[in-house]
């Protein structure tokens, strides 16, 4: 009850900031989304007038500063190893390879290029330089129209044999009307300061350094979030936090502060996050932007299925992970002209928990699942607080890329993705390395995709990835590799 009440008084100050502002729904419309760590703002349009307007220009929909804005992206893939298609993933299909990812198929590719979402955003200022701002964002899935859930999309498979799971995977998007963001805040010449559900820093710098921009068909730090959440995907997201971002001349400073826990719909207890960077223009006739983030984050939760390396043909139970993250992510890009070129690497440390829970204490998670120590036999869940007793678990994740404007309507990019996990934990015998979890592992992908927007608020795309796990990666799962050409529409005002 005291997790519920704390969330109706967010959602009710959220709800709030919009009601104030006297718009009706026929009078407001959207823009693009904030630019990301390392990039300019574009020049805004002017608002929409007409219909007409709204279908032939790129007129964001606002009015006395609100803006209604949205994304609708669907298409059809093929994955030589895929699963069916599940409406209440984030994701919507295994894009990526999976452990549960097994024949040839055909399916519906939601949210191939970008997250379909639905969204408000205002901007009122009340001084010289100083404004209000708030953003209230939920992703959705184009075809089922459920809000994406990825938490709730792992449940629906516990019990479920590999060999029969659908789609699924950990999100920090979990069914909430707030999923991707619900912040307010001040913005001022000192720099922003904004409060509750909001990006991390790791995910901001995701969509501004990964070449394939975050996406879910094309890129596997866009489908995974162990980057973006500092090791697990649920921390993403931060339900309850505050976020301050300055620029000071050509450099950028940011930092992050979760506070509350999984009472406040939190994957942690609590984190930190640290970003310094900057752009260094007119560098051999281009910009360099480059950026640091370290993240401390405690009592992180990831969901799963454990059970994988029992026969597939054997049900499996839903439990959650814990482990104290901590990582340092290295970005850069360099534009010059039509080309962009991108590069990141990411170092992260799993540690055991602060807080390991005794059993059938528990917890409820972003997704609304209780989960307990012991508990398989009374709900189908569990915890696993030991994964890292016996030792860290180190992570490195590296990529590229290249993104090339043919013309100013069609963009062509390629990118090279690579994770790599040294052994840890109990002495196992590696010699069959996937025979274990814990032996060294390594996953690769490369990909590559056209994009053309070929009118001002519609685009069409076609590309593919391929994907592998080796190693200690590749344990449990039934296939190892993947490939998914895939073919979408996008829709964004």
């Amino acid at each position: 009850m005291a997790r519920i009440g704390r969330l109706a008084a967010m959602s009710g100050l959220l709800l709030f900031v919009v009601c104030v502002t006297d718009a009706s729904a026929d009078d407001i419309m959207t823009t693009k989304a904030a630019p990301a760590v390392g990039t300019t703002a574009p020049s805004q349009p002017a608002t929409c007038t007409s219909l007409e307007d709204f279908a032939v220009t790129n007129c964001p929909l606002t009015w006395n500063g609100i803006t209604l804005y949205g994304t609708i992206d669907g298409g059809v893939t093929w994955r030589n190893h895929g699963a069916p298609f599940n409406g209440t993933s984030a994701v919507g299909v295994d894009y990526l390879i999976q452990k549960y990812s097994r024949g040839p198929r055909w399916d519906l590719a939601p949210n191939g290029l970008t997250q379909s979402n639905i969204g408000i955003k205002g901007k009122e200022p009340f001084a010289a330089g100083w404004a209000f701002i708030f953003d209230l964002q939920a992703g959705f899935d184009p075809y089922s129209l459920h809000l994406a859930n990825g938490p709730h999309s792992v449940a629906q498979n516990a019990g479920v044999p590999l060999t029969s799971q659908d789609s699924n995977a950990d999100s920090s998007r979990a069914g909430q009307f707030y999923n991707s963001v619900g912040y307010a805040g001040v913005s001022s010449p000192y720099g922003t300061l904004t409060v509750f559900r909001q990006n991390s820093l790791t995910l901001d710098a995701v969509f501004a350094y990964d070449p394939m921009g975050a996406s879910y068909a094309f890129s596997p730090i866009g489908w995974q979030g162990i980057t973006c959440g500092a090791g697990n995907t649920e921390d993403c997201r931060f339900s309850s936090s505050v976020k301050y971002h300055v620029d000071i001349g050509q450099f950028r400073v940011a930092a992050l502060w979760q506070f509350g826990g999984y009472d406040l719909n939190n994957a942690a207890t609590g984190a930190y996050q640290l970003q310094i960077g900057g752009d260094i223009a007119n560098l051999a006739g281009g910009t360099l932007s480059l950026d640091a983030i370290g993240s401390s984050v405690r009592n992180a939760v990831s969901m799963g299925l454990a059970g994988s390396t029992l026969p597939a043909v054997l049900p499996q139970v839903l439990t959650a992970t814990l482990s104290n993250n901590s990582s340092v992510m290295l970005v850069g890009k360099y534009s010059h002209g039509p080309v962009k070129l991108f590069a990141g690497y990411e170092f992260i440390r799993y540690a055991p928990p602060s807080n390991p829970f005794a059993p059938l204490t528990g917890f409820v998670d972003i997704g609304g699942e209780f989960v307990c120590a012991g508990c398989a036999a009374i709900n189908n869940t569990n915890i696993n607080n030991t994964a890292f007793n016996a030792g860290d678990k180190l992570f490195h994740v590296f990529w590229t890329g290249v993104k090339y404007a043919v013309t100013d309507n069609l963009d062509v990019t390629g990118a090279y993705y690579h994770y790599d996990q040294p052994r840890f934990g109990v002495p196992v015998d590696c010699a069959d390395t996937a025979a274990f979890s814990n032996c060294h592992g390594t996953f690769d992908a490369v990909s590559f995709v056209a994009d053309w927007q070929f009118a001002k608020k519609f685009d069409t795309y076609a590309g593919l990835m391929f994907s592998q796990v080796n190693g200690g990666l590749a344990n449990g799962f039934l296939h190892r590799n993947s490939i998914d050409p895939t073919v979408g529409l996008r829709f964004r005002f």
